[in-house]
C-alpha cells in the first residue's frame, strides 16, 4: 500500500523514480521475490529488498546504474563473513547470511507507470488476484530484460514482449500460475538462446471480519492494519463501533442483531475474529460465520464456552460449511494476557494458518526459514 501511495505522489509531483525488484534469491536472504522499492531523485526510499543491508548501496547507485534507461540486474552477495570479503568487490556483503539477491533496477516515468505498478493497483483496487511474468535474464538478443507478458485481475493480458512464441508460452504459463495461486521461475530454451522468467502471482491484500468493537479489539485492527489486512469491524453497540475508535480499519459497521444483512460479500473468503464478550452475540455472528465459507474463524474464550455456543446454535453447526475452518480457542499459545499480547497471539496465528506454517519456534524447523520460488515444470 505504501508502495501505491508512493506512485500516486511521484505522479502527482511529476518525479521519476527508479524501481528495484528482487527477482532471483540463492540460498539465504531477507525478502523474497517479489519485494520491491521505490527509489525517487528526490527523497527518501518506500519499501525494503532486504533487512536493511543492501538499500543503502541501492539508493545512492540505482540512478547511475539506470542512466541509459535501460533495465539493470544488481546481484550482491551476502555469503563472505568478516575478512573473507572481498573489500575490492562492492557487490559483497561480509554478513554470513549465505545468499545471492539479485535485483531488478528500471526507470519510472512519472507519466508512464511500469506493468507492475499498474498490476498492484488493480488488485488492491478491486480486491483480485493477478499474475505477471517477467524475463530476468536472456541470451537472446530478440527478447529484452524486464519484458513482461501479465493477465491482470479482470483477465485481460498485457504483452510487452517481442518474441511471440515465448509470449504465447508464457501466457499458457501464467494461467497455471494463477490456477496454483503461487510465484514461480522456469527457463525457456529459443533458438538464440535461454530465456529465465519470474512469474508471480499478486495477491490482494487479506480481508479481516473482526466481530466486536471493544477495548481488546482496538490493538489486533491496529496491528493487522500494520501488517497490510484489510480490516472491518462490526458490532450491536452503536457506542462501540465508531470509526474513530479504529483509525486503522476500512469501515466500522454497527449492525443490530435484529436487522437483516447479507455478510457473504464480506465473510466469504476473509478471516474472521469473533471477540464480543457478549454471549448474545457471540452466539448470533459464530452461527453467520458458520454458515459462509471464510478462509479461517476464530473465537475467542475458553474452550468450554464455545463448545456451549455451538450447542446452543445446535447440532447441524458442526455440517456448516466453515466449521472446518474454526479455531477455538484462537491464537498461538504466547503466555500473555493483556489486550496486546492477545492481538499479537491472534495476528501471530492467522499469518501463520494464512501461510501455511504451524507457528512454531523456528529453532525447531529444520527445513529453510522461507520456502524456496519453485520451478513450474522440472
Amino acid at each position: 500500500m505504501q508502495l501505491l501511495l508512493a506512485t500516486d505522489e511521484l505522479e502527482a509531483n511529476k518525479q521519476d523514480a527508479v524501481l528495484a525488484t528482487v527477482v532471483k534469491v540463492e540460498g539465504s536472504a531477507y525478502r523474497r521475490p517479489g519485494a520491491r522499492m521505490l527509489i525517487p531523485v528526490a527523497g527518501g526510499a518506500v519499501g525494503t529488498v532486504s533487512g536493511g543491508c543492501l538499500e543503502r548501496d541501492l539508493i545512492s547507485k540505482a540512478w547511475w546504474l539506470t542512466d541509459s534507461g535501460k533495465p539493470t540486474v544488481r546481484t550482491y552477495s551476502t555469503g563472505a563473513e568478516g575478512d573473507e570479503a572481498d573489500e575490492e568487490e562492492d557487490l559483497t556483503f561480509g554478513l554470513g547470511c549465505n545468499g545471492t539477491v539479485h535485483i531488478l533496477l528500471e526507470r519510472v516515468q512519472h507519466n508512464a507507470v511500469p506493468l507492475p505498478l499498474c498490476l498492484l493497483r488493480q488488485v488492491h483496487r478491486l480486491g483480485a488476484p493477478a499474475a505477471l511474468a517477467t524475463v530476468i535474464a536472456s541470451s537472446d538478443e530478440s527478447v529484452r530484460l524486464a519484458d513482461r507478458v501479465a493477465i491482470d485481475p479482470t483477465g485481460v493480458v498485457h504483452l510487452s514482449i517481442r518474441q511471440d512464441s515465448l509470449a504465447k508460452a508464457l501466457e499458457v504459463d501464467l494461467r497455471a500460475v494463477m490456477l496454483h495461486q503461487r510465484s514461480a521461475r522456469q527457463r525457456y530454451s529459443l533458438e538464440g538462446g535461454e530465456v529465465e522468467v519470474l512469474f508471480e502471482y499478486l495477491m490482494p491484500p487479506p480481508r479481516l471480519v473482526v466481530f466486536g468493537a471493544g477495548h481488546d479489539a482496538q490493538p489486533l485492527v491496529s496491528l493487522a492494519s500494520q501488517h497490510g489486512w484489510q480490516v472491518t469491524v462490526i458490532d450491536a453497540r452503536r457506542h462501540f463501533a465508531r470509526k474513530e475508535r479504529f483509525p486503522g480499519a476500512v469501515q466500522v459497521v454497527h449492525l443490530e442483531l435484529e436487522q437483516q444483512a447479507d455478510l457473504g460479500a464480506i465473510l466469504n473468503a476473509a478471516a474472521v475474529v469473533i471477540m464480543s464478550h457478549s454471549y448474545r452475540q457471540d452466539r448470533h455472528w459464530l452461527e453467520h460465520a458458520l454458515r459462509m465459507r471464510p478462509r479461517y474463524i476464530g473465537q475467542l474464550g475458553p474452550r468450554s464456552r464455545t463448545e456451549r455456543l455451538l450447542a446452543d446454535i445446535g447440532p447441524s453447526s458442526r455440517h456448516y460449511p466453515g466449521y472446518e475452518r474454526l479455531h477455538y480457542p484462537m491464537g498461538l499459545d504466547l503466555g500473555g494476557d493483556t489486550p496486546e499480547s492477545v492481538a499479537l497471539s491472534v495476528l501471530s496465528e492467522l499469518t501463520a494458518y494464512t501461510n501455511g506454517r504451524q507457528g512454531g519456534m523456528l529453532r525447531m524447523r529444520e527445513a529453510p526459514i522461507h520456502d524456496c520460488v519453485p520451478t513450474l515444470r522440472g
